[in-house]
Protein backbone atom coordinates (compact mmCIF):
# COMPACT_ATOMS: atom_id res chain seq x y z
CA UNK A 1 0.00 0.00 0.00
CA UNK A 2 1.50 3.79 -0.88
CA UNK A 3 0.63 7.09 1.13
CA UNK A 4 0.89 10.36 -0.42
CA UNK A 5 1.50 13.58 0.68
CA UNK A 6 4.01 12.51 3.42
CA UNK A 7 5.89 14.72 5.02
CA UNK A 8 8.62 14.04 8.52
CA UNK A 9 7.85 16.07 11.83
CA UNK A 10 9.09 15.98 15.29
CA UNK A 11 6.93 14.08 18.24
CA UNK A 12 6.21 16.35 21.18
CA UNK A 13 3.31 14.57 23.07
CA UNK A 14 0.65 12.83 23.05
CA UNK A 15 -2.06 13.93 25.11
CA UNK A 16 -4.91 11.37 24.64
CA UNK A 17 -5.29 8.04 22.44
CA UNK A 18 -6.36 9.69 19.68
CA UNK A 19 -4.01 13.00 18.74
CA UNK A 20 -0.80 14.27 19.34
CA UNK A 21 1.23 17.63 19.36
CA UNK A 22 4.20 17.66 16.84
CA UNK A 23 6.42 20.05 15.01
CA UNK A 24 6.01 20.68 11.57
CA UNK A 25 8.14 22.68 9.82
CA UNK A 26 9.18 23.93 12.69
CA UNK A 27 5.64 25.05 13.89
CA UNK A 28 3.38 23.16 16.33
CA UNK A 29 0.36 21.42 15.29
CA UNK A 30 -1.91 18.57 15.96
CA UNK A 31 -1.99 15.60 14.39
CA UNK A 32 -4.18 12.34 14.17
CA UNK A 33 -2.66 9.53 15.77
CA UNK A 34 -3.82 6.35 13.78
CA UNK A 35 -3.06 3.84 16.04
CA UNK A 36 -4.79 4.09 20.03
CA UNK A 37 -2.53 1.41 20.94
CA UNK A 38 -0.18 2.17 24.20
CA UNK A 39 3.00 2.83 22.01
CA UNK A 40 5.11 4.31 24.68
CA UNK A 41 8.19 2.91 23.76
CA UNK A 42 7.85 4.54 20.33
CA UNK A 43 6.21 7.73 20.74
CA UNK A 44 8.98 9.83 23.01
CA UNK A 45 9.47 13.02 22.49
CA UNK A 46 11.98 14.29 19.74
CA UNK A 47 11.07 11.07 17.39
CA UNK A 48 11.13 11.74 14.00
CA UNK A 49 7.09 10.96 12.78
CA UNK A 50 5.70 11.05 9.37
CA UNK A 51 2.19 12.38 8.70
CA UNK A 52 0.25 12.12 6.09
CA UNK A 53 -1.76 15.26 4.91
CA UNK A 54 -5.59 14.31 4.54
CA UNK A 55 -7.24 17.15 4.23
CA UNK A 56 -11.49 16.54 4.35
CA UNK A 57 -14.46 18.71 5.58
CA UNK A 58 -15.22 17.69 9.37
CA UNK A 59 -11.67 16.75 10.37
CA UNK A 60 -10.18 18.27 13.39
CA UNK A 61 -6.40 18.01 12.11
CA UNK A 62 -5.44 17.83 8.14
CA UNK A 63 -2.37 15.26 9.66
CA UNK A 64 -2.55 11.30 10.22
CA UNK A 65 0.61 10.25 12.24
CA UNK A 66 1.45 7.27 9.87
CA UNK A 67 4.68 6.15 10.83
CA UNK A 68 7.82 6.36 13.55
CA UNK A 69 11.44 6.17 13.60
CA UNK A 70 12.75 4.35 16.76
CA UNK A 71 16.57 4.36 16.25
CA UNK A 72 17.13 3.40 13.20
CA UNK A 73 14.34 0.89 12.62
CA UNK A 74 11.09 2.78 10.60
CA UNK A 75 8.03 1.77 12.11
CA UNK A 76 4.37 1.80 10.66
CA UNK A 77 1.53 3.03 12.96
CA UNK A 78 -1.33 2.61 11.12
CA UNK A 79 -3.71 0.49 12.82
CA UNK A 80 -5.92 0.00 9.47
CA UNK A 81 -2.55 -0.96 7.32
CA UNK A 82 -2.20 -4.22 8.31
CA UNK A 83 -5.47 -5.33 7.00
CA UNK A 84 -4.97 -3.62 3.17
CA UNK A 85 -1.45 -5.07 3.07
CA UNK A 86 -2.78 -9.02 4.23
CA UNK A 87 -5.65 -8.39 1.60
CA UNK A 88 -3.24 -7.82 -1.12
CA UNK A 89 -1.09 -10.41 0.55
CA UNK A 90 -3.91 -12.91 -0.41
CA UNK A 91 -5.34 -11.58 -3.59
CA UNK A 92 -1.26 -12.24 -4.48
CA UNK A 93 -1.19 -15.71 -3.45
CA UNK A 94 0.88 -15.13 -0.17
CA UNK A 95 -0.78 -18.28 1.16
CA UNK A 96 0.07 -20.58 -1.59
CA UNK A 97 -3.22 -20.41 -3.51
CA UNK A 98 -5.27 -17.08 -4.77
CA UNK A 99 -8.39 -17.33 -3.46
CA UNK A 100 -11.72 -17.69 -5.22
CA UNK A 101 -13.12 -15.18 -3.44
CA UNK A 102 -12.62 -12.47 -0.54
CA UNK A 103 -14.91 -11.00 1.85
CA UNK A 104 -13.50 -7.95 4.41
CA UNK A 105 -15.45 -8.28 8.03
CA UNK A 106 -17.08 -11.76 7.92
CA UNK A 107 -19.34 -12.70 11.10
CA UNK A 108 -19.49 -15.57 12.48
CA UNK A 109 -21.30 -17.19 15.12
CA UNK A 110 -20.45 -14.34 18.15
CA UNK A 111 -17.36 -13.33 16.31
CA UNK A 112 -16.38 -10.98 13.49
CA UNK A 113 -13.10 -12.50 11.71
CA UNK A 114 -10.83 -9.49 9.26
CA UNK A 115 -11.11 -11.68 6.08
CA UNK A 116 -13.60 -14.57 4.54
CA UNK A 117 -12.35 -16.25 1.86
CA UNK A 118 -12.54 -19.61 -0.35
CA UNK A 119 -10.45 -21.70 -1.97
CA UNK A 120 -12.01 -24.88 -4.23
CA UNK A 121 -13.84 -26.66 -1.35
CA UNK A 122 -11.72 -24.81 1.10
CA UNK A 123 -13.82 -22.50 3.46
CA UNK A 124 -11.42 -19.95 5.09
CA UNK A 125 -11.32 -17.05 8.13
CA UNK A 126 -8.24 -15.03 8.68
CA UNK A 127 -7.98 -12.90 11.66
CA UNK A 128 -4.92 -10.22 11.22
CA UNK A 129 -3.54 -8.28 13.86
CA UNK A 130 -0.71 -5.41 13.97
CA UNK A 131 2.55 -5.42 15.91
CA UNK A 132 4.04 -2.47 16.29
CA UNK A 133 6.07 -3.45 20.00
CA UNK A 134 9.67 -4.51 19.73
CA UNK A 135 12.03 -4.85 22.14
CA UNK A 136 15.88 -6.26 21.60
CA UNK A 137 15.06 -7.17 18.26
CA UNK A 138 11.80 -9.76 19.48
CA UNK A 139 8.46 -8.40 18.13
CA UNK A 140 5.75 -9.42 20.66
CA UNK A 141 1.60 -9.03 20.89
CA UNK A 142 -0.47 -7.00 22.41
CA UNK A 143 1.19 -3.69 23.91
CA UNK A 144 -1.97 -4.13 26.03
CA UNK A 145 -4.50 -6.64 27.43
CA UNK A 146 -7.18 -7.45 24.59
CA UNK A 147 -10.10 -9.53 26.12
CA UNK A 148 -11.11 -9.08 21.91
CA UNK A 149 -8.15 -10.94 20.83
CA UNK A 150 -8.77 -13.87 22.87
CA UNK A 151 -12.24 -14.21 22.01
CA UNK A 152 -11.03 -13.97 18.60
CA UNK A 153 -8.29 -16.75 18.78
CA UNK A 154 -11.32 -18.99 20.82
CA UNK A 155 -13.59 -18.41 17.87
CA UNK A 156 -11.11 -19.36 15.51
CA UNK A 157 -10.35 -22.73 17.06
CA UNK A 158 -14.42 -23.08 16.75
CA UNK A 159 -14.77 -22.41 13.17
CA UNK A 160 -11.79 -25.18 12.84
CA UNK A 161 -13.87 -27.59 14.59
CA UNK A 162 -16.60 -26.78 12.06
CA UNK A 163 -14.61 -27.83 9.11
CA UNK A 164 -13.10 -24.41 8.37
CA UNK A 165 -9.39 -23.53 8.12
CA UNK A 166 -8.11 -20.20 9.49
CA UNK A 167 -5.42 -18.40 9.97
CA UNK A 168 -4.10 -15.58 13.11
CA UNK A 169 -1.88 -12.91 11.29
CA UNK A 170 0.19 -11.17 12.56
CA UNK A 171 1.50 -8.36 10.58
CA UNK A 172 4.95 -7.02 12.12
CA UNK A 173 5.21 -3.32 11.15
CA UNK A 174 8.41 -3.24 10.62
CA UNK A 175 11.37 -5.42 9.35
CA UNK A 176 14.67 -6.90 10.55
CA UNK A 177 12.81 -8.64 13.86
CA UNK A 178 14.87 -12.17 15.46
CA UNK A 179 11.10 -13.42 15.88
CA UNK A 180 7.67 -13.07 16.97
CA UNK A 181 6.26 -14.09 20.52
CA UNK A 182 2.86 -13.71 22.18
CA UNK A 183 3.57 -10.72 25.28
CA UNK A 184 2.74 -13.13 27.98
CA UNK A 185 4.06 -10.52 30.88
CA UNK A 186 1.57 -7.88 29.18
CA UNK A 187 -1.48 -10.54 28.96
CA UNK A 188 -1.16 -14.15 29.98
CA UNK A 189 -4.07 -15.12 28.78
CA UNK A 190 -3.78 -14.14 24.79
CA UNK A 191 -0.33 -16.26 25.13
CA UNK A 192 -2.28 -18.96 26.71
CA UNK A 193 -4.81 -18.64 23.73
CA UNK A 194 -2.21 -18.72 20.85
CA UNK A 195 -1.36 -22.10 22.04
CA UNK A 196 -4.56 -23.27 22.38
CA UNK A 197 -5.79 -22.15 19.11
CA UNK A 198 -2.85 -23.91 17.51
CA UNK A 199 -3.63 -26.60 18.96
CA UNK A 200 -6.99 -26.55 17.84
CA UNK A 201 -5.65 -26.21 14.16
CA UNK A 202 -5.58 -22.71 14.03
CA UNK A 203 -3.02 -21.32 11.63
CA UNK A 204 -0.02 -18.81 13.33
CA UNK A 205 1.62 -16.84 10.66
CA UNK A 206 3.86 -13.69 11.71
CA UNK A 207 4.96 -11.50 8.24
CA UNK A 208 6.87 -9.10 8.55
CA UNK A 209 7.20 -5.39 6.17
CA UNK A 210 8.93 -3.64 4.52
CA UNK A 211 8.33 -0.15 5.85
CA UNK A 212 8.65 3.05 3.86
CA UNK A 213 7.60 7.14 4.73
CA UNK A 214 4.80 6.43 1.92
CA UNK A 215 4.48 2.50 1.48
CA UNK A 216 3.76 -0.40 3.62
CA UNK A 217 4.67 -4.18 1.78
CA UNK A 218 4.69 -7.70 3.59
CA UNK A 219 7.92 -9.06 2.84
CA UNK A 220 8.32 -12.27 4.35
CA UNK A 221 7.40 -15.14 7.12
CA UNK A 222 8.82 -14.44 10.63
CA UNK A 223 9.30 -17.53 13.23
CA UNK A 224 6.63 -17.59 16.07
CA UNK A 225 8.16 -18.67 19.36
CA UNK A 226 5.32 -19.66 21.84
CA UNK A 227 7.37 -19.97 24.78
CA UNK A 228 9.83 -17.45 25.21
CA UNK A 229 13.14 -19.08 24.19
CA UNK A 230 14.83 -16.93 26.52
CA UNK A 231 18.09 -15.55 24.56
CA UNK A 232 17.33 -11.85 24.70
Amino acid sequence: MRYEEILPAVFLSRPNRFVAHVLLNGKPLLCHVKNTGRCRELLVPGATVYLQHRKAPGRKTEYDLIAVEKGARLINMDAAAPNVVFGEYLSEGGLGFVPDQIRPEQCHGDSRFDFFFTYGDMRCFAEVKGVTLEEQGVARFPDAPTLRGVRHLHGLADCVREGFSCWAVFIIQMQGVRYFEPNRVTHPAFADAMSAAKAAGVKLLALDCEVKPDSLRIRQPVEICLESPGHL
